[in-house]
């Protein structure tokens, strides 16, 4: 789709020179209120002072000064307020803004903006032996939605992730496997029985190595077996517990819509860690504290932390700088590298970052990290078998019971009806996570998110299967669009529909960015609304109205668009529901 701010910044330059004046950066904004114009700058305002002349005025003479240019994209040029200049876009602009949607409805929102950029992206990073809980859940529909932006924006994306398959935890889960043995779930029962096994025995593991110090003293032997791979038996419990956790979280995967490119264990970077660490001591990194090696943050504004305990184990800080050498030894033409997590890492990545461009500073400099808040609850009574920790399994199965419930007496067949309630349920906690600045925690309430009215992913997805509705009825009478048809050029109005669909690249650019999913998920509302009310004010399907043909094309440039934002969330676009 044409990228028209560039050509405005373009004619705002040249009126300003035609006037004498010289402007380094143009500031350019959508209107509060869309019938206030397309685009308006506050540059007279901006440039009132230095010029000694009134805001309104200076306003006038731009306005009228690119109005002389009589440029074919833009309708006309006003003045408003205390002197801004509003624009208006042209129908001819907005036709051709549909007529590229309906050539290449795959391409709608695709931009430039990263083209030969290489991005790395690690989330999710679920720990072996553990449930996947609601923070992974959080991390995974986060780090899914800004792969996807970024991709749209031209980057090239590897997706990684860090699955934690060594350390204390395992420990204790191995040592509640052995104290519950007699309950081991047999090979063919389901993974999620064989899950809820290594739930309960990491469950009771803990809560013994906080209780009692005989079975801490074990468990901390089992450690370092474990870390050594001394001891066939426990080798042979990890590696099938192991393997159940990673069947159990490609499942989850696979629902959720994510596939890795590459998966970077724990275990496979812990050495690697520890030499690097021990390489750097004593080089203004690094220092021994009571046979420890530390990182002095506090010299750094940060605090201490440590990276190889007295007995000479690494720590989960040295694991995390082997991790990030060899993420770019895998993909040395890396230009950024994204980590994706919980909030509650904030400080301990402050250190990280810290190190990492002391020691690595072309890593350092090119590794982001992003932080999400919490999930919780709005009725507060969210609960899991698994200790205190809510599954992401048990949330997804509460929210497709609840849309059975809604769909339950529409006429689908069993399967069908199936399929979409999975597809709803995945939407409606996604578009719940995303629809607000990740930074902070989100409050999740079940019958707000499953609602095909109002702000949820069922409202988007309903929107969408709408406008298929009606392109499928139009094909049913053989209606052609506007561009099929070659009518001549129209003089209708231009619809408020249009005037939402043609900022989707945009909206993507700034979301890949910022890193920012909720700007997609603002914008995806804003565009539904505008369509539903497109869509109860005029007939679409009407073989007698001579404009009918631009609204069928208006609407099936609606349902592309809507199916590339659904994309980039990470939600499925159904065609019925």
């Amino acid at each position: 789709m044409p990228q028209i701010s560039s050509k405005l910044n373009t004619l705002i330059k040249q009126a300003l020179k035609d006037l004498s004046i010289q402007i380094d950066d143009i500031h350019l904004e959508h209107p509060a209120e869309i019938e206030h114009g397309d685009f308006s700058t506050n540059v007279a305002l901006a440039l009132a002072k230095t010029e000694k002349k009134n805001p309104r005025e200076l306003a006038k003479d731009i306005a009228a000064k690119i109005a002389s240019y009589q440029d074919e994209t833009i309708e006309r040029v006003e003045t408003a307020g205390a002197g801004f200049v509003n624009f208006f876009l042209s129908r001819s602009f907005y036709t051709r803004v549909i007529e590229s949607g309906l050539q290449a409805p795959e391409r709608i929102g695709h931009t430039e903006a990263l083209r030969n950029k290489k991005v790395l992206i690690e989330y999710t990073d679920p720990n072996a032996f553990k449930v996947f809980h609601i923070g992974h859940l959080m991390a995974n529909a986060i780090g899914e939605s800004v792969a996807r932006t970024l991709e749209f924006s031209g980057a090239s994306l590897v997706r990684l992730c860090y699955p934690s398959d060594i350390g204390l935890h395992i420990a204790k889960a191995i040592w509640g496997m052995k104290k519950n043995e007699h309950d081991s779930p047999k090979e063919t029962d389901s993974l999620t029985a064989k899950t809820n096994f290594l739930g309960t025995a990491y469950v009771l593991g803990t809560k013994m190595y906080e209780e009692d110090p005989v079975v801490k003293e074990e468990i901390n032997g089992l450690n370092k077996k474990l870390f050594e791979k001394s001891d066939p038996a426990v080798n042979r419990l990890y590696e099938k517990g192991r393997e159940w956790s990673l069947d159990h979280f490609e499942e989850l995967y696979k629902k959720l819509g994510t596939k890795f490119d590459r998966y970077i264990f724990e275990s496979e970077v812990a050495d690697k860690g520890r030499l690097i660490v021990e390489e750097y001591l004593g080089r203004g990194c690094f220092e021994k504290s009571e046979g420890a090696i530390v990182f002095k943050g506090e010299e750094h504004g940060l605090h201490t932390r440590v990276f190889i305990t007295a007995k000479g184990l690494p720590t989960y800080e040295s694991k995390e700088i082997g991790l990030n050498f060899k993420k770019f030894e895998l993909y040395p033409c890396t230009d950024s590298s994204i980590i994706i997590t919980g909030n509650e890492q904030n400080e301990y990545f402050k250190v990280l970052k810290r190190v990492l461009s002391i020691i690595a500073p072309n890593i350092g400099e090119k590794t982001h990290h992003v932080s999400h808040g919490m999930m919780r609850f709005a009725d507060g009574k969210m609960s899991s078998r698994t200790g205190n920790v809510v599954t992401a399994e048990h949330l997804l199965s509460a929210v497709e019971a609840l849309v059975h419930q809604k769909i339950a007496d529409r006429e689908l067949v069993d399967n069908e009806k199936n399929k979409i309630a999975d597809i709803v349920a995945v939407g409606a906690i996604k578009f719940s996570i995303l629809r607000q600045a990740i930074g902070g925690d989100i409050i999740y309430d079940f019958d707000k998110s499953i609602s095909f009215e109002g702000d949820s992913g069922p409202y988007l997805q309903y929107s969408y299967t709408r406008a298929r509705s009606v392109i499928e009825k139009a094909k049913g009478v053989g209606m052609k669009t506007h561009l099929e048809t070659k009518s001549p050029s129209l003089n209708v109005e231009v619809y408020v529909l249009e005037k939402w669909l043609y900022r989707f690249p945009e909206v993507v650019t700034r979301a890949g960015q910022e890193f920012a999913p909720h700007y997609l998920a603002t914008y995806l509302l804003e565009l539904s609304s505008a369509f539903n009310a497109f869509y109860a004010e005029h007939k679409i399907v009407d073989l007698d109205d001579s404009e009918a043909p631009y609204r069928l094309a208006l609407t099936e440039v609606f349902a592309a668009t809507m199916k590339n934002g659904l994309y980039l969330l990470g939600i499925k676009a159904p065609e019925r529901m």
